[in-house]
């Protein structure tokens, strides 16, 4: 394997070739793509999603068997599964952890005895704070470019404003589906990067092939987010589902239980069963950059490629003299 250039404190942080993430995506991200992303170099990261321990188990199990380079889990702290989860990964001293939705302080001292990197998902600088007074490894900082749930501030906005305030390794997501991508993203301060859409389309992701052809199809305008009323909004492309699910959020007489009742299952119909009606297919706006299905190493590969040809060839439009 060509290992290219760019190296950055992460990489040995997390033990990974390359500085970036397979975002934990629910019903997608399972032991097999993330041993296939890291194989290739990066970090995969299976998403413990709102299942039990024994499904997170056998996850680990299967990434185990199928590669002996390191991997994370993501773990939702509002799932009704998170205490046990979390003793999952502490008791089987998983390299690195990454969540979302939430504080995850009432397990970090555990998974720190258990030698674990703990890296929370922060949507605002407030929420980098809290993460950081608790102990974090590091952050991702997610922008609203991003599939699935995301915050208010854009990438451009927030990763710079992260990185002002904390000494902590800075993780971009959202927005990021290229070398180029990866390039502005360092150019920000940060030292590596986060990718959700793009790894939807390697030969390795188990999506239901309905889902990989939405985002093939996609362009530039092809998301929009719902779930605004209800306070977690959410990035998906736009369906059927989607787009009877943002006119419910806007009747006035529609009230946030039903809301929750109509959102529910959604994503577990678009990714597992490739429901065109009835499911809810998330992916972030790079959508519209994704034109092919590739091997994940090929794909870590290639935007690496990308990303060093671009930083070396940036004096161009420079004069410093």
């Amino acid at each position: 394997m060509i290992n290219y250039m760019i190296k950055t404190p992460i990489c040995e942080l997390t033990g990974i070739e390359y500085p970036i993430f397979q975002g934990g995506m629910a019903w997608i991200s399972d032991g097999k793509m993330a041993a296939a992303v890291s194989n290739g170099g990066g970090l995969g990261i299976i998403s413990a999603m709102s299942a039990d321990a024994e499904y997170l188990r056998a996850q680990i199990e299967i990434a185990r068997e199928l590669t002996g380079k390191p991997f994370g889990v993501n773990i939702m702290l509002m799932s009704p599964f998170a205490d046990e989860v979390a003793k999952v990964v502490a008791d089987e001293k998983i390299r690195v952890v990454t969540t979302g939705a939430g504080n995850p302080a009432k397990y970090m001292d555990a998974w720190r005895a258990a030698g674990i990197v703990i890296i929370p998902l922060v949507a605002s600088v407030a929420h980098t704070k809290l993460v950081m007074r608790a102990g974090a490894s590091a952050v991702v900082a997610e922008g609203c470019e991003a599939g699935g749930h995301i915050g208010e501030l854009t990438t451009m906005a927030l990763v710079p404003q992260v990185c002002d305030i904390t000494d902590l390794p800075v993780i971009a997501a959202g927005g990021i589906g290229d070398g180029r991508g990866v390039a502005a993203v360092f150019m920000l301060g940060a030292q590596g990067v986060q990718l959700g859409t793009r790894f939807l389309l390697a030969d390795e992701c188990p999506v239901h092939p309905n889902y990989k052809e939405k985002v093939l199809k996609a362009n530039d305008i092809a998301t929009l987010t719902t779930g605004k009323k209800l306070g977690h909004p959410v990035r998906c492309l736009k369906t059927q589902f989607s787009r009877e699910f943002m006119k419910a959020e806007f009747e006035s007489s529609t009230g946030e239980t039903n809301l929750e009742e109509l959102g529910a299952g959604a994503l577990r119909q678009a990714a597992i069963e490739g429901d065109n009606e009835k499911g809810c297919f998330m992916a972030g706006q790079i959508a519209g950059l994704v034109k092919k299905r590739q091997p994940a190493a090929e794909i870590i590969r290639e935007i690496f490629k990308e990303a060093e040809a671009i930083l070396l060839g940036a004096g161009k439009w420079v004069d410093c003299k």
